[in-house]
């Protein structure tokens, strides 16, 4: 039997606590494609490869992703209302403010695809510290990986340039 539409707002007044930090978002679908309520304020300092491409719509309230763009940093802001469509293989920092839901689209990993969380120096920008892993459940799986980097000075420190990168 089919599932029934999903009242995102009600979903919201029920389930809004289970959005919290560092990452915030919570599976609501999970198929061949994984379905996330993704709500802020979140406290990341990571950048996310993931192979495939992910979607992003803003329900409440703005967002910015921060992306490495063929080499270049830079920000796109995604405002309430607004979707964008990122490509796979992009580094992105999704930087999400006090009181705002988004919803984020994920296909299901291909067998052996990696997603890496990836940390740039804030001096230099040069790769501080990646770790890969098969993706199984983001909401899980990253927590330890940012707790980690942030627990670890020498993870956080540049070996380029001597730069201790901020934890959060």
């Amino acid at each position: 039997m089919l599932p029934m539409p999903l009242d995102f707002k009600k979903w919201l007044d029920e389930n809004g606590h289970l959005l919290q930090p560092p990452v915030n978002n919570y599976c609501i679908f999970r198929g061949d494609f994984v379905v996330m309520a993704v709500g802020g304020p979140n406290k990341r300092t990571d950048y996310h490869v993931n192979e495939t491409e992910e979607w992003f719509y803003q329900y409440k309230g703005d967002m910015l992703l921060k992306v490495v763009d063929q080499g270049e940093f830079r920000d796109i802001p995604i405002r309430e209302g607004e979707m964008y469509l990122l490509p796979g293989g992009v580094p992105h920092n999704p930087v999400r403010f006090a009181d705002t839901i988004g919803i984020v689209i994920e296909r299901q990993r291909p067998a052996g695809a990696l997603d890496r969380l990836r940390w740039y120096c804030s001096s230099c920008k040069e790769i501080v510290y990646e770790e890969s892993f098969v993706c199984v459940d983001l909401g899980t799986q990253l927590k330890p990986v940012i707790e980690r980097f942030a627990g670890d000075a020498a993870l956080r420190t540049c070996k380029k340039c001597g730069t201790v990168n901020e934890a959060k």
